[in-house]
């Protein structure tokens, strides 16, 4: 049974850790993260980019996907099913799929577009009891397609969207997705602050969490931070395992790779990469 992500980020955000949201792009990787997030006891949330989602067959594909690997695998944690840097459009399509949760990245319209856009959806996902992430300041790189510049959250405008009645609002600090530069300045814990004293209680998204020093995780995860996006890692560790494993020439036999075998190495990588981050959070134990 899939929840909303309300619960978890209320309860981190009282208790001092972050949950881990863990983008999913087939499923060796979603059973990987469930399985996983069971080990260690912890609450996980399954991230899916509207690219992913196309990749795998559709929003509905993936939903009935991840609700038939939690009862098959008998996950008992609370497992939340978010769309990730979600258009307007493709909000409404994963409401309609079963998603639990979605996030709107209304980051590129102009600031009274983006409130308009969030407070429709504040009311439509409330309707469905689904919970909804709104975003403020874009989060500097590329993912999927998704480009941003990296700048800076006007603390104002995330009050301006908080008191729409999100359930958790991603205010861009200097983050960005993908591997950090080498002349990278860090996260800006003033932009941090200024927004933690406007939005109050309200739990805070970091996006971008590869590659982030473990001081600046923690640091972040006491100003307010309830929910850390966790992706490339993800894919680097995986590539790197089947890399080894291709290069290693193990199955040909003439016939070439089995396809289970193939996938397997890079599975177990994320599972390991997963328990990294879960023990860095802080989110073990607390389901």
């Amino acid at each position: 049974m899939l929840v909303t992500v309300k619960d978890m980020l209320t309860k981190a955000r009282a208790n001092g850790y972050a949950v881990g949201q863990f983008n999913i792009n087939n499923l060796e990787w979603t059973k990987s993260i469930l399985l996983t997030a069971q080990e260690m006891n912890s609450p996980v949330i399954l991230g899916v980019s509207e690219g992913a989602g196309k990749y795998m067959g559709g929003f509905k594909v993936v939903s009935a996907m991840v609700k038939a690997l939690i009862e098959e695998q008998n996950i008992t944690v609370p497992v939340a099913l978010h769309l990730d840097h979600g258009t307007y459009e493709g909000c409404y399509k994963c409401i309609e799929a079963g998603f639990s949760s979605i996030m709107f990245d209304g980051s590129h319209y102009p600031i009274d577009e983006n409130i308009a856009k969030t407070k429709e959806l504040v009311a439509v996902t409330r309707e469905k009891g689904m919970s909804l992430e709104a975003e403020v300041g874009s989060i500097g790189g590329e993912e999927d397609g998704v480009v941003g510049m990296g700048e800076c959250a006007d603390p104002n405008e995330c009050k301006a969207i908080a008191d729409l009645g999100v359930t958790m609002l991603a205010a861009g600090i200097g983050n960005i997705h993908g591997k950090y530069p080498a002349n990278w300045k860090g996260l800006s814990f003033e932009t941090l602050e200024a927004v933690k004293e406007k939005v109050g209680d309200m739990p805070l998204v970091l996006h971008g969490g590869t590659g982030i020093p473990e001081d600046m995780i923690k640091k972040a995860i006491s100003l307010g931070v309830a929910k850390i996006n966790v992706n490339t890692e993800c894919q680097l560790s995986f590539a790197a395992a089947t890399r080894k494993y291709i290069e290693a020439g193990k199955d040909l036999e003439g016939k070439g790779f089995d396809p289970r075998k193939l996938l397997a190495p890079g599975a177990e990588a994320i599972k390991e990469t997963v328990r990294e981050k879960i023990t860095l959070f802080g989110s073990a134990d607390k389901a």
